[in-house]
């Protein structure tokens, strides 16, 4: 009981795959001088997807043959297609897009909760757990340039991450960049063991563990070393576009005025910008005005920019954090704010 359908004719092969339990399917391969492509390294595409989905799979006669449980074959399908299309404008298919592919098909048909935000971890799916989260991802799918204000545990950086790994994976962008100031907290960098790498890790810590809880280690590792995923300190973002991307800066409120222009001005075409940080906290010599809350004051009034200020409402973190900002948020005997720390921006909205 066998379909033909044509690569790419999408609305026709849901039809035939839907009226059959088992489905044997037959795809034409487009171009069959890029067959080799196609099946990767002694098959090794066809191989994976065979695993992702447990379905046949064989290429004969520039066909590709594909049979098993209708729904299976459905994504296995979907897989085939998408690898043909990438291969239209390009020589090869990396396995970051095999992979991705892959994972986009497994989610295919599924209805997400309101709100909810896909990653590559299918068991890591991350859901708003506040209105002002959900206003918050609103904010980054709908706008190009998104600031983000509130104090710690409100889940600004882990969020952000989220919906950027989250466009990544549907092939809406092609690479994701997030970047901190190396500003200290009572620290000096010159003082700190290391090279350069060693000293800034520690800064960088927290873009890292949010990206851990969304994606396999190993992948995270071949999209650093092939530029998809880009985590680096502020100052080395200077004389770059970054078009197709979405870029995030964490930690905002330790950026200098002159250093948030020149992040906010990287904005390349279709590409998104998110900026976050807590406005009550700086790490920042007293004297320098906070990047973060000069760029809010210029910028909040232009059309395509949204601002979202979440509060202590939106704290998702252990219960005591909210008593914890509460009580720094009061003022010393000298009727001065407090103001120091580090806000730690990755409040872990539930996955």
């Amino acid at each position: 009981m066998g379909a033909v359908v044509a690569a790419g004719d999408s609305a026709d092969r849901s039809i035939a795959l839907g009226r059959y339990r088992y489905l044997d399917l037959s795809i034409p391969i487009e171009d069959p001088s890029r067959r080799g492509a196609l099946y990767g390294t002694n098959d090794r595409n066809l191989r994976q997807i065979r695993a992702a989905f447990d379905v046949r799979i064989s290429a004969r006669d520039s066909v590709v043959h594909i049979s098993g449980s209708s729904e299976a074959v459905r994504k296995a399908a979907l897989v085939v297609e998408d690898l043909q299309k990438c291969l239209r404008e390009n020589a090869d298919v990396s396995p970051e897009h095999l992979e991705n592919s892959i994972s986009h098909a497994e989610h295919s048909g599924r209805t997400e909760p309101s709100g909810t935000v896909e990653v590559f971890l299918s068991s890591a799916t991350v859901t708003p757990k506040t209105d002002g989260q959900k206003r918050y991802i609103d904010s980054m799918l709908n706008h190009d340039l998104t600031f983000c204000l509130g104090p710690a545990g409100t889940g600004k950086t882990y969020l952000a991450v989220a919906v950027a790994l989250s466009l990544l994976k549907q092939h809406k962008i092609k690479r994701l960049v997030l970047a901190r100031p190396a500003v200290e907290a009572g620290e000096k960098l010159g003082f700190l063991p290391g090279d350069l790498q060693a000293k800034v890790n520690p800064y960088l810590r927290p873009l890292f563990d949010a990206m851990h809880d969304m994606m396999p280690f190993d992948q995270i590792r071949r999209f650093m070393q092939n530029d998809v995923v880009e985590v680096v300190p502020l100052a080395f973002m200077r004389g770059r576009t970054l078009n197709h991307s979405v870029v995030i800066l964490d930690e905002a409120q330790n950026a200098t005025v002159s250093q948030t222009m020149m992040f906010l001005t990287r904005l390349g075409h279709h590409s998104k910008m998110v900026v976050t940080g807590d406005d009550s906290q700086s790490d920042l010599p007293s004297a320098e005005t906070s990047g973060l809350i000069d760029a809010v004051r210029r910028l909040e009034p232009v059309t395509g920019v949204s601002v979202v200020r979440l509060s202590k409402a939106d704290i998702v973190r252990h219960s005591l954090v909210q008593h914890i900002v509460e009580a720094y948020a009061t003022n010393d005997r000298s009727g001065k704010p407090r103001n120091g720390g580090n806000g730690g921006g990755n409040g872990r909205s539930g996955s």
